[in-house]
């Protein structure tokens, strides 16, 4: 049976607006697993052979970066997605696989905990590429791999102290709509500490949100492999944790008690499944080609609305003019700030 705090959202009439998570079969979340795996084992494959690389040497931090995030999406999809799906087999009753009580904490445990360590990370990477390349020289001689790796090893110890908190009396993990996921509970203001944990937990995911925009305006100008790829990754952050962060900090100006929507917590599950895939389609190889395809289309197509001798004699005149990629890149960086930009102040 879902707690009180639900039941009681449930009769004030939130089933119509979350209706669509209901219609969800079980397919979608073994979609979404599979999906996710395929994509973090991936991103892993080649993290580690570029990390081996002699030529790579300069930017294995970033890659150790990368690793962890893609390692820690993949334990996310492993240890909550199977929840999700047996769940949804046991007719989205809850209490048919977990008669003890104690997975739907460990479920809120697992979302906090790898929620808060991409938006981390994030940060982290941006705070590391502005590093190397705005202090080279301080950057070759101090950021080695072992501090690195001690770290990454104080966030995650540091996101999932913060995750336990509610374990221990502060906040409480109650089941959300329709009944097959666990979260933290929003506006519940009859449990000690639930409000700062909710407002602190939103807190910490724009902070680091944030300190990532900050720090990716010192290497704005830049095209680099690395820039781009974590450009990318910081839209993807924006456009799945947004949503659900707003939303608990919209709690300081709201009394009443409602629920995380179904809808944001499906967006934001989306992370875990897009960061290794904007890592694997983001590399410097595949922009090359992507890019020097769309330029021949662009120039087949100009060429077609000539006239056939102007097009031959311009032809013979001047041979294609060799693909600019730092170019490209610009336009692809400019876009991604733009879509940032747009989601922040959309949400």
């Amino acid at each position: 049976m879902l707690d009180s705090n639900m039941s009681k959202t449930l009769h004030e009439g939130n089933i119509t607006k979350n209706s669509s998570c209901r219609s969800v079969s079980v397919g979608f979340p073994i979609a979404m697993m599979v999906t996710g795996m395929v994509g973090n084992s991936l991103a892993l494959i080649l993290v580690y052979i570029s990390y081996r690389k002699k030529e790579n040497q300069r930017k294995r931090s970033f890659l150790l970066c990368i690793g962890s995030l893609a390692l820690t999406d993949l334990f996310g999809q492993l240890l909550t997605s199977p929840i999700v799906i047996s769940v949804y087999r046991a007719d989205l009753k809850w209490d048919r696989i977990d008669s003890s009580g104690y997975l739907c904490p460990f479920f809120g445990v697992c979302m906090t905990t790898f929620g808060l360590y991409a938006l981390f990370m994030a940060s982290a990477m941006a705070i590391e590429r502005a590093t190397a390349i705005t202090n080279p020289h301080w950057y070759s001689n101090h950021m080695k791999t072992s501090v690195t790796k001690q770290a990454l090893t104080v966030i995650w110890c540091l996101v999932l102290l913060f995750a336990l908190l509610p374990i221990v009396g502060v906040g409480k993990y109650t089941r959300q709509w329709p009944g097959t996921w666990c979260f933290i509970s929003a506006g519940d203001r009859e449990v000690p500490g639930n409000m700062f944990f909710a407002i602190t937990f939103a807190a910490l995911g724009i902070f680091s949100l944030l300190v990532t925009l900050s720090f990716l305006k010192t290497v704005e100008r830049l095209t680099t492999e690395t820039v781009i790829q974590l450009l990318g990754i910081m839209c993807v952050l924006l456009i799945c944790w947004s949503p659900l962060l707003v939303r608990f900090l919209s709690i300081c100006w709201y009394i009443v008690y409602f629920t995380v929507s179904c809808t944001r917590f499906l967006i934001a599950s989306l992370n875990q499944i897009l960061d290794p895939w904007v890592y694997l389609l983001l590399r410097e190889i595949l922009l090359r080609k992507f890019c020097i395809m769309a330029n021949a289309v662009s120039n087949c197509s100009m060429e077609v609305r000539k006239d056939t001798q102007t097009a031959a004699d311009h032809v013979d005149a001047s041979p294609f003019t060799p693909f600019d990629f730092s170019i490209t890149t610009i336009h692809i960086r400019q876009s991604i700030m733009t879509t940032c930009c747009v989601l922040v102040a959309v949400s």
